[in-house]
């Protein structure tokens, strides 16, 4: 798939045309057009993919990884964070409603358990976004 084709399926998930993208991070109006025939330079490419939170070689076709992923030992950090959660959530004064109707049940503890990993993977996520040097980025 070409880059301007890419780009325009992200702005029709987004909700926005590609003149409104050009205008909110700042490029000439009918620049991303152009790029269907001259390169764009690597710093503007880099601001599509800052906005649409998606990495550059997502945008020109060289990876399937639309976000960055979760390593290894990420996920092993993200586990064991989760259990310490769950730990103290168990005792008896973890939770304000716990003492007034008992232990969770099981079903309100695995919802719990799925919503707080939810969590903990888009905060690992957007940390790794955040903190990874632009000249690691790929």
């Amino acid at each position: 798939m070409s880059l301007t084709r890419k780009i325009r399926g992200l702005c029709t998930e987004k909700n926005i045309t590609i003149a409104e993208l050009e205008r909110e991070i700042g490029l000439s109006n009918g620049q991303i057009r152009r790029w269907g025939s001259v390169s764009p330079k690597a710093e503007n490419l880099q601001k599509v993919a800052d906005y649409f939170q998606v990495t550059t070689d997502y945008l020109l076709d060289r990876s399937n990884q639309k976000y960055w992923e979760l390593t290894a030992k990420d996920e092993k950090s993200i586990q064991k964070r989760l259990e310490e959660l769950m730990s103290d959530i168990s005792t008896a004064d973890g939770l304000a409603f716990s003492k007034e109707s008992g232990a969770l049940s099981e079903d309100t503890r695995e919802l719990l358990l799925l919503s707080m990993e939810t969590a903990l993977r888009i905060a690992k996520q957007a940390a790794k976004e955040k903190f990874t040097p632009k000249k690691n980025r790929k």
